[in-house]
């Protein structure tokens, strides 16, 4: 009896010894997966912000309601954090992004309009907040200082306003903004210090982006929100799955679709084309007015608008710029493709037009690569004048060059356009009065270079 005992004890020690040893789960089983939410926040329509323009707004960013400790920066609880793809550029500023959709006793159920492509449809009452911050130091990339902070309502006629918030130097609160304001911020550098520009948006300026036709939301739609996420509790989910299970979107999602939704590429992602990095950029920056029924002209920035159907390539511009057979694209053509000159400065012309002092390098550089990726036959590039026009006391000898070898110039002293009819040019140009010098490189084989142009005053 006690020998039987022992080994069926022995037995059932065996068996909880194996038990322990066995995996948690079967091979082959799925891990669930946490989410990035676990519920839809509680939310008030439009937090303490009045639900239309007509109404006064809080004279400090503490009073709206979108942050329950300023100085700190602690969101509120109804507000959910979000990222995009793709940002707009804004000056290499850091931006942090939150949104509040009302969710309470009087709108509970309201919830996003989800499309797959185009834009999405918020309730009236969401909050939009978008923070930035300005690195300071280029010796230290983490030192930054709190630029301003703005909150984009969707109002209650369904129309959204904007209202932008600067920030004490104390960190203590941040002041509406009545109007648009420039600021010089000064940046340690290594050698010293830089001035930068910052410009503060007005209300009005926020319209200005914020179009009816874009749907008065920029960037929070499946093609910029289709990315991973780390939440404040450490999980890292999708954005679409975290926000479908928190029950956002109506109607509700399939997660097994996601995989078959639009992603926008970053400009250094080198997993996707050049081509969709290129597109990607262009939809997050451009495509607000350049659509359908938007800014006037003839391009379609959009990314879910197939390239050949976007008249981007050897598509037609509304102005030239003074430059010869110029294209939107110019394939392989950067000195004619007006989309490129206007990305690649920060002179009237520039694009983006608004609250834009600095110039996106990485967009150049991207842009460029997209451009000559594109079959066309090469191109001779601008050639040099030395020196750059002006005013001169006396008589100057002015130099042509260029870099490609066997390339011919010929030019002008009269503004008018050179061709190959006029001067080669073979040595010194001597320029004893008031002159227009206008060249032009040609080389067989080559598309010719753009007209290039200087000014000299001479003497007076």
């Amino acid at each position: 009896m006690l020998q039987g005992t022992l080994r069926s004890a022995a037995v059932l020690l065996a068996v909880l010894t194996l038990t322990a040893a066995m995996p948690s789960r079967l091979p082959g089983a799925e891990t669930p997966h946490t989410y990035g939410l676990d519920s839809r926040p509680l939310a008030k329509p439009f937090l303490l912000m009045p639900d239309g323009t007509n109404a006064a707004f809080p004279p400090l960013l503490s009073q709206t309601g979108a942050f329950k400790n300023t100085h700190s920066l602690t969101p509120g609880e109804s507000l959910i954090p979000y990222d995009l793809n793709i940002s707009f550029w804004s000056d290499a500023a850091a931006k942090f992004r939150w949104i509040s959709v009302p969710n309470d006793g009087a709108s509970h159920g309201v919830k996003i309009g989800f499309q797959p492509t185009g834009e999405w449809t918020f309730p009236n009452g969401t909050v939009f907040v978008k923070h930035f911050e300005l690195a300071v130091d280029e010796t230290r990339p983490d030192v930054k200082r709190r630029l301003e902070t703005r909150l984009l309502v969707r109002d209650a006629a369904g129309g959204v306003y904007g209202v932008t918030y600067k920030w004490r130097a104390d960190n203590s609160d941040a002041d509406l903004l009545e109007t648009n304001l420039s600021e010089d911020i000064v940046i340690k550098t290594a050698t010293g210090t830089r001035t930068q520009t910052w410009y503060y948006p007005s209300r009005q300026d926020c319209l200005t982006c914020h179009t009816a036709r874009a749907g008065g939301v920029l960037g929070v739609k499946t093609r910029q929100m289709n990315r991973d996420f780390t939440y404040p509790g450490g999980v890292t989910d999708n954005e679409l799955r975290a926000w479908n299970h928190a029950g956002l979107f109506e109607p509700a999602l399939n997660e097994a679709d996601f995989t078959n939704y639009a992603s926008l590429a970053r400009a250094d992602d080198s997993t996707r084309s050049i081509e969709d990095r290129a597109r990607s950029y262009l939809d997050a920056n451009c495509a607000h007015c350049h659509r359908p029924g938007g800014t006037v002209a003839y391009f379609d920035a959009r990314y879910d608008t197939p390239l050949a159907q976007q008249n981007l390539i050897e598509g037609q511009v509304l102005i030239n710029q003074g430059i010869d057979n110029p294209h939107t694209v110019a394939p392989n053509d950067i000195w004619r493709s007006i989309l490129f000159m206007r990305v690649n400065t920060v002179e009237a012309i520039k694009m983006p037009p608004l609250a834009h002092q600095v110039l996106d390098r990485q967009a150049v550089a991207l842009l460029q690569e997209w451009i000559q990726s594109l079959p066309g036959p090469p191109v001779l590039e601008p050639p040099m004048i030395s020196p750059r026009g002006g005013n001169f006391d006396k008589p100057v000898e002015v130099t042509l060059n260029h870099s490609e070898p066997g390339t011919i110039i010929h030019y002008t002293l009269d503004g008018s356009a050179p061709t190959t009819s006029d001067p080669l040019y073979d040595k010194p140009i001597k320029v004893t009065g008031p002159t227009i010098l206008r060249a032009k490189a040609f080389k067989h084989g080559f598309t010719k270079s753009i007209t290039v142009q200087e000014v000299f005053i001479v003497g007076g």
